[in-house]
């Protein structure tokens, strides 16, 4: 495990702010749900991601499906393009 440095204090109602230079690290937004763990003395806090989560944007869409070529590998619409358009730039080279 690697240590941060940083130390917060809990708050009256049990809250710990998470600094924004870690947020930006790990790709936490506002809004973002977050998954809590507990591993012997340990509180461990991860991005919580659906196995339905984009990933290219990130966008959690009914639309969102399953590539049938890379299992595990859910794209919406919208990152499909994308990825599509990066594919099509690098097979110009």
């Amino acid at each position: 495990m690697k240590s941060t440095g940083i130390v917060r204090k809990v708050d009256q109602l049990g809250r710990i702010v998470t600094p924004i230079e870690l947020r930006r690290a790990l790709g936490v937004s506002v809004g973002d749900p977050m998954e809590i763990f507990m591993e012997d003395d340990r509180i461990i806090l991860r991005k919580y991601k659906t196995k339905k989560t984009c990933a290219i944007t990130g966008e959690i869409l009914d639309d969102n499906f399953e590539s049938e070529y890379a299992k595990g590998l859910h794209l919406s619409p919208k990152g499909a393009a994308i990825l599509l358009e990066e594919l099509q730039n690098v097979t110009k080279k």
